[in-house]
């Protein structure tokens, strides 16, 4: 995303205040300086930057403060809170009810990508299982129906159009009456793109408005025109009530910044951000977890719901085999399908502190992906006695012949199916690691208390820490990053207090993709290298 840049900048900011010996006001006044710089470069307004400084500069008073006081501290905090403000209008959507008829009208500019973005949200919808549609009401542009069709055919999602009726009003008001007589959940209606100059689609948008008497109008913005969003959005909501927005197109243009600031002035609340071209590329846009992956510092919270929603933590068979330090290949298989389930694999890094930003990029997602795809297919060809062996590697040393099979099954190499052996070995390893810590699957108070389960903490750091490729490690921020990822996890709730339930177990599965550790890493682990011939 073209928002890490804004992100970096900023960290980068208040670190070189934190690292500096003398902090004084002409220390502040270097970091707001190139902290604005950063937002108005992201095309942030010049007013709301203002603004921002002297909020953050109110905060502290070199004069007054006590000597005690740790002025980094509060200036990160304050930051922190500052650039919250800043896309936060502080307004609630409207949240669909299941089992009631949600209808929601998308309305926006020609080209703001209104109609891909309604398949996204339906598909969203969907994956949540609940029942959605989607009715086209675009008449204007040539194809759009045909485009609707195709992204909805390809998600598997209901739509309803026509090629014959030209009245979109009456379109979308058949549609709707048929999806609700189908008792759907959530009903898209996607409407012409139109300009605020343009009068007469402003008319026929208060038609269609009038006709299906949506639920939440959400209005869908380009980032690229940065702060102009906010004039747009104005328009708008003067002629129908937008109570939501959608903002499109942030993974493609610096100017990501000033239009959700813009748009978190107008008061509407921004509900869901496009980050891509694939279908699964949307996200919920909340202002505190937005600035956590923004700056680096991760959402794990957001980790753990996302793993809740899915109902992927309901497997008590699983966690006692981890408690005995028991993990076989079909339990590798099993996390590996709840990892696929997540979503994608940026999404789910920039949620854990470290690995947010350009850590692996499009290209290294989209190569994660197909590992991993290789990996559950590979397993797919083995023998149940090979996926349930307590020592599969040891299996596989004995009779070869299994390789040769289980590769000519899958459509793969040899050496895959042994690096897949070699990856679940080191998770096997960490497993065992953590069934030894009996501490982390009780309840109840232990001899030692926090101090043993610190110190068994810090053991399981150092396992990872050894399994990882060396540049991750240092992106992470050595093994203090790793210690602060493991404690985030640990206070996920849900399963065993020192994972964070099914949620820590995901979690450090899916980084693990990318620190060496799994199919989806390229590292050989800390102080590894080429074998010795």
């Amino acid at each position: 995303m073209v928002l890490a840049d804004l992100g970096r900048q900023i960290t980068l900011a208040v670190q070189k205040m934190s690292n500096s010996p003398v902090f004084d006001e002409d220390t502040l006044n270097d970091m707001l300086k190139e902290i604005c710089g950063a937002l108005l470069y992201a095309d942030v307004n010049v007013r709301l930057v203002k603004k921002l400084r002297e909020n953050i500069k109110n905060v502290i008073d070199f004069e007054e403060m006590a000597v005690g006081l740790n002025k980094q501290r509060i200036i990160q905090r304050s930051v922190f809170t500052e650039l919250c403000k800043l896309v936060d209008p502080s307004v609630e959507p409207y949240k669909p009810v299941k089992g009631k008829c949600n209808v929601i009208m998308f309305v926006g500019l020609q080209g703001s990508g209104k109609t891909t973005t309604c398949t996204k949200l339906a598909y969203y919808y969907k994956r949540k299982n609940w029942k959605a549609c989607l009715v086209c009401a675009d008449t204007f542009r040539a194809g759009a129906f045909d485009q609707l069709k195709q992204n909805a055919t390809k998600a598997g999602i209901p739509f309803y159009g026509s090629y014959t009726e030209t009245d979109p009003a009456v379109i979308a008001a058949d549609g709707v009456e048929k999806f609700k007589k189908e008792k759907f959940d959530i009903i898209i209606v996607d409407t012409s793109g139109r300009h605020k100059q343009e009068e007469s689609l402003f008319e026929e948008m208060l038609e269609v408005s009038n006709a299906v008497k949506p639920d939440q109008t959400v209005f869908v913005m380009d980032a690229s025109i940065g702060q102009a969003c906010e004039g747009q959005a104005k328009a708008f909501s003067d002629q129908v009530d937008v109570g939501a927005v959608i903002v499109t197109k942030l993974d493609g243009h610096a100017k990501g910044g000033g239009a959700l600031s813009a748009v978190a002035a107008t008061g509407s609340p921004v509900i869901f951000i496009g980050t891509g071209e694939h279908i699964d590329d949307l996200e919920t846009f909340a202002a505190k977890p937005f600035v956590k992956k923004l700056l680096n510092m991760g959402d794990v919270e957001g980790l753990i719901d996302k793993v809740n929603e899915l109902g992927l933590d309901d497997n008590e068979e699983l966690m006692k085999k981890i408690s005995h330090g028991q993990f076989t290949l079909r339990d590798m298989y099993e996390q590996f399908l709840n990892i696929q389930k997540l979503g994608p694999f940026g999404q789910i890094m920039n949620m854990i502190p470290g690995l947010g930003g350009d850590v692996i990029g499009k290209a290294g997602e989209e190569e994660s992906a197909r590992r991993l795809k290789r990996c559950t297919t590979i397993m797919d060809s083995m023998h149940g006695s090979e996926l349930d062996s307590d020592n599969p590697m040891k299996l596989f040393k004995v009779q070869p012949s299994r390789l040769e099979r289980i590769a000519r099954g899958a459509g793969v190499m040899i050496p895959h199916v042994q690096e897949l052996l070699s990856q679940h070995q080191k998770f096997a390893q960490l497993v065992k690691k953590m069934g030894g810590m009996k501490q982390l699957f009780s309840d109840k108070p232990v001899r030692g208390g926090a101090q043993a389960n610190q110190r068994q903490m810090a053991d399981l750091s150092g396992q990872m820490a050894k399994m990882m490729d060396p540049r991750i490690f240092q992106q992470m921020g050595g093994m203090n990053g790793i210690q602060n990822m493991m404690n985030q996890f640990s206070q996920g709730g849900g399963g065993f207090p020192g994972m964070g339930g099914m949620g820590g177990l995901e979690g450090m599965m899916s980084a693990a993709q990318q620190m060496g550790m799994g199919p989806g890493g390229g590292g050989r682990g800390r102080g590894g290298g080429k074998k010795k011939k």
